[in-house]
């Protein structure tokens, strides 16, 4: 079994990492919406389905990395909340 130390080591290996995940899905996050935005423009007035539902795929991309954001805050936040205890 691992020392305490060592436990607080791991979970700070672990928050570092997933920080560093959260530069990432930022920049993924703005280049979506930057996607998005260039597609909407340049597809305005458009009445093709697929002109619709690429729009809406890039709209459900960037929710879903916010989704993801908020779930590795939270996951930082509780393992945080473990060290903190040990």
């Amino acid at each position: 079994m691992a020392s305490i130390e060592e436990v607080r080591a791991g979970i700070a290996l672990a928050n570092d990492k997933a920080s560093e995940s959260l530069g990432a899905l930022q920049q993924a996050h703005s280049s979506l919406e930057q996607a998005q935005g260039s597609l909407q423009r340049v597809t305005e007035g458009s009445t093709q389905a697929d002109v619709s539902e690429a729009n809406g795929l890039l709209a459900q991309a960037v929710s879903s990395i916010g989704e993801v954001q908020q779930a590795v805050q939270a996951a930082i936040q509780a393992s945080e909340g473990v060290a903190n205890r040990l």
